[in-house]
């Protein structure tokens, strides 16, 4: 019979070196590959589609075009925090709306991301991510979540 033991990242530490130093680049990999993410969903929205082309969209699907540029700072400001580690945890909670409305907005057009429209996949498995690095935390190698970690394993 094969059986798996659960362990949070805190008892990593306790574990072997190795385990301690996976999971610190682990997590840091996780931070860096979400936050650009979320900054390439702003600069998409800003570049690719522009501001107005954005806020026209929302408008389509019944959500008001003023969203437009909070949408957008929320999406790089909350990329930089959660690549750097401070208080990534909470950025990555805070932008679940803007994921989770985007599955919805996609939801119609079916599974496949590259489908017609866009499918509703990829912002779903974002926000999966999110909430993975949400209870994961901003780990070893951050400017905030180390020092705490630390602090409280003390």
């Amino acid at each position: 019979m094969i059986t798996a033991t659960l362990r949070s990242p805190e008892t990593w530490a306790a574990g072997s070196p190795d385990q301690a130093s996976q999971a610190a680049l682990a997590t840091l990999l996780l931070r860096l590959a979400l936050g650009a993410m979320w900054i390439s969903h702003c600069l998409l929205k800003l570049i690719v589609f522009t501001p107005a082309g954005t806020s026209a969209f929302f408008e389509s699907v019944g959500l008001p075009g003023w969203i437009t540029w909070p949408a957008m700072i929320a999406e790089f400001i909350g990329g930089l925090m959660i690549i750097a580690g401070w208080h990534g945890r909470i950025a990555s909670v805070a932008l679940l709306p803007i994921l989770l409305g985007a599955g919805w907005i996609h939801w119609p057009n079916g599974w496949v991301f590259t489908a017609k429209n866009g499918g509703w996949e990829y912002p779903v498995f974002l926000a999966a991510i999110s909430v993975v690095h949400a209870l994961l935390g901003d780990g070893a190698w951050s400017l905030g979540g180390g020092r705490r970690n630390q602090a409280r394993n003390a």
